[in-house]
């Protein structure tokens, strides 16, 4: 049984965290933290885990809780994350932080995007948490900088094309949807329900925080500096991201030669389901799941293929992708806790 904690637990990712560990068969929660809701119950916070987890929530004191885990997740904002990881990863724990703090490989690059440094020593410790394309890394990793939403849904997307270099990667536009989850629970104007509900809008064009980290993964998977244009947008829904790729041909392969591509690269993959020819992804169809759903389109009058690549961004997007890193990390199987059906209708 592995112990963990789940530090910053009042935030969407945090109770993401507690539903799945809390069903999750080798794992013991043994410390919730949250300045929020400090000395009270976890389950007052969000009711829903009434009689999953009733563990108080405690303030976040690093050397009090390594002693009592052996595994922690940070979900905390960016920033808030690298304050507290060092601490914890020289107390003995493995981390899975769910930030941005440790994505990016290139302090520059991140301070460009985001903000000051302070442990940049880690950066190149820390392995980026995408199991399908860096799973051996992860088996054993003490740090796992765990992927953002849209940067999985797209690297997953894209990367046998990228791989067997079908595409020109200078021809990359990404298009991607999110629901309002993807923005935190924190109140902001923007987010709230007048402003979401009977509305669809674009945000971040040419300047959202996830462009560099797609941009590295891309660059890995090409073997070459790769830069696209990235626009999301803000779903009037809860959870759910569609990532809508698009990308011009090296050679003029069919719906049918792509989509076997995509079934080779993924035949071994628990959690990535290609589908056939003639069906497409919907957002609905991996609702509270840590599945990815992907399917295409080759356009022959214009050479391009066009790619859509569904998940819940609250679970492959980030806590479902986070145990699926736990699982690995700690030698356990790594399905454990994640093989729910999606919730459907």
């Amino acid at each position: 049984m592995q112990r963990v904690a789940v530090i910053g637990a009042s935030g969407y990712t945090g109770v993401e965290l507690l539903r799945l560990l809390a069903a999750h068969p080798q794992a013991e929660i043994v410390a919730v933290t949250s300045r929020q809701y400090e000395g009270q119950s976890i389950s007052r916070a969000f009711p829903s885990l009434s009689g999953f987890v009733d563990r108080d929530c405690e303030s976040l004191d690093v050397q009090t809780i390594a002693a009592r885990a052996d595994v922690v997740f940070t979900a905390l904002p960016h920033k808030s994350a690298m304050a507290v990881v060092p601490g914890f990863l020289k107390a003995g724990c493995k981390v899975v932080d769910l930030s941005a703090d440790y994505r990016l490989h290139d302090q520059h690059i991140y301070e460009d995007w985001y903000q000051t440094h302070t442990s940049p020593e880690l950066l190149e410790e820390a392995v980026y948490g995408l199991p399908e394309l860096y799973r051996a890394q992860i088996v054993g990793a003490c740090l796992v900088a765990n992927p953002g939403c849209y940067p999985t849904s797209v690297a997953l997307g894209l990367a046998p094309l990228l791989k067997e270099r079908l595409v020109d990667h200078r021809s990359l536009i990404i298009d991607s949807k999110s629901g309002t989850t993807g923005a935190g629970r924190g109140l902001k104007e923007g987010s709230l329900y007048c402003e979401v509900n009977e509305g669809f809008k674009a945000y971040g064009i040419a300047s959202h925080r996830h462009t560099p980290e797609i941009e590295q993964t891309l660059s890995q998977l090409a073997g070459e500096a790769v830069v696209v244009n990235f626009t999301p947008h803000l779903l009037p829904v809860d959870r759910g991201i569609l990532s809508t790729i698009y990308a011009q041909q090296n050679s003029d392969l069919t719906t049918a030669e792509l989509l076997e591509c995509f079934g080779r690269y993924y035949v071994n993959e628990p959690f990535v389901r290609v589908l056939p020819e003639g069906q497409l992804p919907n957002i609905a169809h991996v609702r509270g799941t840590n599945l990815c759903d992907i399917g295409m389109v080759a356009d022959a009058r214009t050479g391009r293929v066009v790619v859509v690549s569904v998940i819940d961004n609250l679970c492959k997007g980030a806590a479902g992708q986070a145990v699926q890193n736990f699982n690995l990390m700690t030698g356990l199987d790594e399905s454990a806790g994640l093989t729910m059906a999606p919730l459907f209708p």
